[in-house]
């Protein structure tokens, strides 16, 4: 399968069906239909089915998906039933909250390094991190064989930040700075930008 000939917004809605089927584990349900993941995600049972099936054939007409089975299989396909390291660039308030949220190591992602370009941070202590100096980034990460990054910095130092992930082999990177950054091709941007996302709602207000 050639993950570039999948739609991204496809792969958008993947996470949501993951969640809502790891939901319905925890409570104690085996099986699931399209319809059902459907009311819960609030999207049609019909794209639900056209989705998943662009990765094959995970259910069986009449009786619906094994919810262990498709939430193993969602897990593979992106690539989540493994921990990822991940590094944190920009230890402020968005920094320390990230740092602190509990809700990453259950979903494949563990926070592992904290760096900073503030010699007045560097040094201190975030729960169980050291603050790190941004000097020695890109070896600490090229060392540790880091991929994914989030980038919590103001948006004037975000695009420099941005080329030192790139060039220490940061692959993926997730960025909270409200500007939209420069890299390769074959590294991946998402945003994270809550004013835009309110700016969204209060069209239909």
């Amino acid at each position: 399968m050639n993950a570039e000939k999948i739609p991204d917004i496809i792969i958008g809605r993947l996470p949501v069906y993951l969640r809502a089927l790891q939901r319905m584990a925890d409570s104690g349900l085996k099986t699931t239909s399209s319809q059902e993941l459907g009311e819960h995600v609030g999207i049609s049972a019909a794209q639900i089915r056209k989705d998943i099936s662009q990765f094959g054939e995970f259910g069986k007409q009449g009786t619906g998906y094994s919810i262990a089975y498709l939430l193993d299989k969602l897990k593979a396909i992106l690539k989540v039933d493994r921990i990822w390291d991940v590094a944190l660039v920009g230890a402020g308030d968005m920094g320390h909250a990230l740092v602190r949220y509990q809700g990453f190591v259950n979903r494949g992602f563990h926070i592992c390094m904290i760096f900073d370009n503030d010699k007045e941070k560097v040094g201190r202590k975030i729960d169980s991190f050291t603050i790190e100096d941004t000097e020695k980034m890109a070896e600490r990460l090229k060392s540790a064989g880091i991929k994914v990054a989030m980038l919590t910095v103001p948006a004037q130092a975000a695009q420099s930040v941005a080329d030192k992930l790139v060039q220490a082999g940061v692959k993926a990177i997730l960025n909270y700075a409200p500007i939209s950054l420069n890299v390769p091709n074959n590294v991946k941007v998402q945003y994270i930008d809550p004013s835009i996302h309110l700016q969204r709602m209060t069209y239909y207000l």
